[in-house]
């Protein structure tokens, strides 16, 4: 009894991370694979998917818990994080800036980097560097009439350009939406729930987590010193895109304030997590 309880109480915990990370995805810059990294989840599920056929029914109740957790907490947030960040424009993207470097302590512990040396400084660097490129992609690029029949795949390379956002850490699959111009028709279909939009894209992103996710374990595992530190370049270059500009009035009190509580929120949590 007090076994099938120990087990319950996991899948149950399994479902709640899983609705964090993917009411967290829905946030433009903050990065689903960064959130699991704070919940000390990620290299769990990374594993769960890339050795699936080893351990079926194990690996398929880890994966199914999170994923529907996860789809509950992007239905159940996706209005609710727009109508807010739309109303409250600059304190909101200011709390998200804040979780964003909240994720980095918990990233820098799993580069097992002990002592620190100037070269070291190369790898956030080039992680940066590429960030940045994505900014240069044009908006609309995506922007194909749906009645078009380039449409559907189009939306299904853009899946697969946001799985790669949704299995590496530090860049966010809002992030990605963003660039390729496609964050509100996403959040619009998702509340609407539009089929002929939201499956090709699903389709997309069932392909690419497929082709990433053995590469990001074998990095992971034998590279942390280097794979982490451009993660956390990924997260820094993606600051900008997330910035809103410089507040005035009011909301030079307000915004450090909610800055300071997006990292205290997502720095205590992993602090719990690690635990």
């Amino acid at each position: 009894m007090e076994a099938d309880s120990a087990v319950m109480k996991k899948h149950l915990l399994n479902v709640l991370k899983g609705l964090i990370i993917g009411a967290s995805m829905l946030i433009p810059g903050v990065s689903g694979g960064t959130m699991a990294i704070v919940l000390n989840t990620y290299d769990e599920l990374l594993a769960a998917v890339s050795h699936f056929f080893r351990d079926p029914k194990r690996h398929g109740i880890l994966l199914a818990t999170f994923s529907a957790g996860g789809l509950v907490g992007v239905f159940l947030f996706s209005k609710v994080i727009l109508t807010i960040t739309e109303r409250f424009h600059y304190p909101m993207m200011f709390f998200f800036l804040g979780a964003i470097l909240g994720g980095i302590p918990a990233l820098w512990k799993k580069t097992g980097i002990r002592e620190f040396r100037p070269l070291q400084l190369l790898w956030p660097l080039l992680g940066i560097g590429i960030v940045s490129l994505l900014s240069f992609t044009p908006d609309s690029l995506f922007n194909v009439n749906s009645d078009n029949p380039v449409y559907l795949l189009m939306l299904v390379l853009a899946g697969i350009l946001a799985a790669v956002a949704l299995i590496l850490p530090g860049i966010s699959i809002s992030y990605m939406l963003l660039v390729l111009g496609l964050y509100e028709p996403t959040m619009t279909a998702i509340h609407e729930i539009q089929i002929s939009f939201l499956l090709p894209m699903a389709i997309g992103l069932a392909v690419g987590t497929l082709l990433m996710v053995k590469l990001l374990e074998t990095a992971m595992t034998k590279y942390p010193s280097v794979t982490y530190p451009i993660i956390i370049g990924f997260l820094l270059g993606s600051l900008p895109q997330v910035f809103p500009g410089i507040p005035s009035g009011i909301h030079w009190l307000i915004c450090p304030i909610t800055m300071a509580a997006g990292f205290l929120a997502i720095w205590t949590l992993s602090r719990i997590s690690s635990d």
